[in-house]
């Protein structure tokens, strides 16, 4: 089936014109029609605009002029703009609003040739941890229906595990790429901040989001994101460097190569069932010539405290746009306080809410400095100590979440808990790190991911210890079986 094959088997095809585009998105759009009303992973399914980009795009193969993915299909978290295309960030205060432009990354992913299959679920404007904060649906998790994909990007990791598109865009704020893909059992990558434009990516964290891929393997992450990567004058914080190169993505070996194991990352969090998996794959590449040394970086400690200051303050601040006067619907109420407060109180849903109003609080006269200041300056120790670590290490591993998939509903009333499954992922938000996500086996039947940390820039030798490494585990690629 077409469906099963990796996005870089599938360009492969494509381009040796064994199958052609219309028929890969047929395929995919086939796959959607029959699974999707039991997963939930998309919010709109764009049928005629996903056929006639692959109509067109055929055109250019036919010619001989289409670029390395050109035909493969592709899913889009919604919270990237998509001219004439509903985007809401799976909010009711977005509700029917269609977009007048492309976000970059939607941009170079048409001028890639790609196809966009639809807009996927997530927790609304990015906020969660297991994707149950959309307004419109559920997502659930391929390996059990009844288990989350995890959060904030559900919607585009559960698509690609199913095999309802090959490769998909998430947002990454505090792991929202990486943490999802470990639950679903995909590969996630989270770019150095400023590699990918954030130019038309509806903003939760402003210093902390960075777009990135899912795939079922590295080399289709890599692909990915060298086609959506570089600079972009549109986007401030945009890096004035070339894109993320995956030339010499299969060059690197392993042996020789040096891992720190910060112990703040092993701690008495982390289920054994995962704790097991990690030791078992840290075993195996021992054999395989990985050198492994148990280190520490005490910041990390205050990671999700720190994060949880931060984000908010940002998001307090980005989402004040939202006031019924320019996007979305509008409710009525007396004069425009009476507007914004009740577009406001009717459109955010609850975790929204709690996010602006915390945000708020510490960005408060007389609350700044106790909070706000205090945070950016653990953020700073946080970069140094990790700074430090790569002079020494290649990359730092860890679990990439501390549990498997959990039951839906089943932290829905302990909003601590879901908060403390990204102490794993934050830090690499928190110095602008490039971060990845593999399978490494499996515990109970669910996916355990293993999540790789580089340093700044270092995105071309993350990727190719990734792949190395996904090499070596046997359990790496391994899909569910869905009927």
């Amino acid at each position: 089936m077409l469906t099963q094959l990796t996005a870089a088997e599938l360009a492969q095809r494509i381009a040796s014109r064994e199958v052609g585009c219309v028929e890969v998105a047929q395929a995919f759009l086939d796959r959607i029609d029959s699974l999707d009303s039991k997963l939930g992973c998309f919010l709109t399914v764009d049928r005629e605009g996903a056929l006639a980009q692959a109509l067109g795009t055929q055109a250019s193969v036919d010619r001989g002029v289409a670029g390395p993915l050109a035909g493969v299909p592709i899913a889009l978290k919604d919270n990237l703009s998509t001219d004439g295309i509903e985007t809401t960030c799976a909010s009711k205060i977005l509700k029917g609003y269609i977009p007048p432009f492309d976000a970059t990354v939607v941009s170079k992913v048409k001028q890639a040739g790609m196809t966009i299959l639809g807009k996927s679920n997530l927790d609304e404007f990015a906020m969660g941890t297991s994707t149950e904060n959309s307004a419109f649906q559920l997502t659930r998790n391929p390996w059990d229906l009844q288990r989350s994909p995890g959060g904030s990007s559900g919607g585009s990791a559960a698509a690609v595990a199913a095999e309802l598109a090959p490769l998909a865009l998430g947002s990454d704020t505090g792991g929202s790429v990486r943490q999802p893909a470990a639950l679903c059992g995909v590969v996630g990558f989270k770019p150095t901040y400023g590699r990918c434009s954030r130019y038309g990516l509806i903003a939760f964290g402003s210093s902390l989001d960075q777009v990135g891929p899912f795939g079922k393997t590295v080399e289709d992450v890599a692909l990915i994101s060298e086609a959506i990567s570089g600079h972009d004058p549109m986007d401030g914080t945009s890096l004035p460097i070339g894109p993320i190169r995956s030339t010499d993505l299969k060059s690197r070996t392993l042996k020789g190569l040096k891992v720190a194991l910060p112990k703040e990352l092993f701690g008495h969090g982390i289920q054994s069932g995962v704790a097991e998996q990690i030791q078992s794959a840290i075993e195996l590449l021992k054999k395989e010539g990985v050198e492994f040394t148990e280190m520490s970086i005490p910041s990390v400690s205050y990671g999700v405290t720190t994060y949880y200051i931060i984000a908010p303050a940002e998001a307090s601040s980005n989402l004040a746009r939202f006031d019924g006067v320019r996007f979305g619907p509008r409710s009525e109420g007396k004069g425009h306080i009476g507007v914004v407060e009740r577009t406001r109180a009717e459109g955010f849903g609850h975790e929204v809410k709690t996010r602006i109003m915390i945000g708020t609080y510490a960005l408060s006269a007389g609350y700044y400095d106790a909070y706000y200041v205090r945070a950016q300056q653990v953020r700073s120790m946080m970069q140094q100590e990790f700074n430090k670590a790569f002079q020494e290490y290649d990359v730092v591993l860890s679990a990439t979440s501390p549990i498997p998939a959990f039951k839906l509903g089943e932290l829905h009333d302990d909003p601590m808990a879901l908060k403390m499954l990204d102490f794993c992922t934050i830090p690499a938000n928190m110095g602008g790190m490039p971060g990845i996500s593999i399978n490494c086996g499996f515990t109970e039947g669910l996916p355990v991911g293993l999540q790789l940390v580089g340093a700044p820039l270092d995105d071309e030798k993350l990727l190719q210890i990734a792949y190395s490494i996904e090499q070596a585990l046997p359990t790496a690629t391994q899909r569910p079986s869905i009927s």
